[in-house]
């Protein structure tokens, strides 16, 4: 499917992402826990615990939410969904995106060879540990980033893909992350992202010897936008359904994965259908301290497409039960 056409048929199921009346809304906000009275204080009173949440970008449970079909760009539940959160690592579905359409635009293919510089090297954890100079393939990096969250896969993803669409293969320059950065929010742009800010591929907090650059920001309405256009592509779900993988790392050793998705991968939060099988098929979790944990959740049932965004959770247990009942119930909703 060409890009321009791709655009149009999501921006056209999008016009429903607006703002929907109390009526429109099909699923139920979480119920907090009835509050219990409280036993009478002895004489000397314990200290109290500190009030949650410990951010103003986390919330309890979630600092903004959406879920929409998928098919249609219908809502089916919203709390504030047009919040500025900062995504974390769901800034890398952004990346992913931007190297997927570059494949398809043949700047180059899944077994390109993409190699690491000093910067790219010096990302925090989650890594795949590449060092400088060593490369790994396109599909390896993107496995990384999806699977294991690699930070130093997306920068060599996205200095990489400057680079060759620049005609200068493997020759990085200190212009290709700023020019990746600066094609990740003209895409976002062009998606009607109209809240998302990008200053990383990665979606990690601003380095402390550079505290100035700010966090990657985004909503969970614009987000929405975004999981809309790679859930209609079907290559992303040869990354986002991988539960576990095994890559090439840059000194050609076996590195192997486990996926962050808990909802995909941990038994107790899996979500089935009648045969046994996964419903859940991506697409992508986050955590940074300052933005608490968020994740976009994707699945079908009997043929319809469910996406679940939650944002800035105060606690990754909390994401993670509160996006698995909201998918429970989208996919019940859609295709019970």
């Amino acid at each position: 499917m060409k890009r321009s056409f791709l655009v149009a048929a999501v921006s056209a199921a999008l016009v429903s992402l607006a703002p929907v009346p109390a009526g429109a809304i099909v699923l139920k906000p979480s119920r907090a826990p009835a509050a219990r009275k409280a036993p009478a204080a002895p004489a000397k009173t314990a200290k109290a615990k500190p009030a949650a949440p410990t951010s103003s970008k986390r919330g309890v449970p979630y600092f903004g939410c959406l879920v929409l079909d998928a098919d249609t760009g219908r809502v089916l539940f919203r709390d504030k969904a047009d919040r500025v959160a900062y995504p974390a690592s769901v800034t890398k579905l952004m990346t992913l995106l931007l190297v997927l359409e570059d494949i398809r635009a043949g700047h180059y293919t899944l077994n390109e060879r993409m190699v690491a510089t000093v910067r790219a090297t010096r990302e925090e954890p989650s890594i795949v540990g590449i060092r400088p100079g060593e490369s790994m393939t396109a599909k390896d990096l993107l496995i990384s980033i999806m699977v294991k969250s690699a930070n130093d896969a997306a920068v060599v993803l996205a200095e990489n893909s400057s680079a060759i669409r620049a005609g200068r293969r493997g020759q990085i320059t200190s212009d290709d992350l700023p020019t990746f950065i600066a094609r990740m929010n003209a895409r976002a742009k062009e998606l009607g992202m109209e809240h998302t800010k990008y200053v990383s591929p990665n979606g990690l907090p601003p380095p402390k010897n550079n505290p100035k650059r700010g966090f990657d920001e985004s909503t969970a309405d614009d987000l929405a936008k975004l999981a809309m256009v790679l859930v209609a592509m079907p290559e992303t779900f040869d990354y986002s359904t991988l539960k576990m993988a095994t890559v090439t790392d840059g000194a050609g050793n076996p590195l192997k994965m486990v996926n962050h998705n808990n909802i995909l991968v941990k038994d107790k939060l899996k979500i089935l259908d009648a045969d046994g099988r996964s419903m859940v098929d991506g697409l992508k979790t986050g955590y940074i301290d300052a933005g608490g944990s968020s994740i976009i959740l994707t699945g079908t049932l009997n043929g319809r497409r469910a996406i679940v965004i939650v944002l800035g959770s105060d606690r990754a247990a909390m994401r993670d039960n509160e996006a698995r009942r909201l998918m429970v119930d989208a996919l019940g909703a859609l295709g019970g």
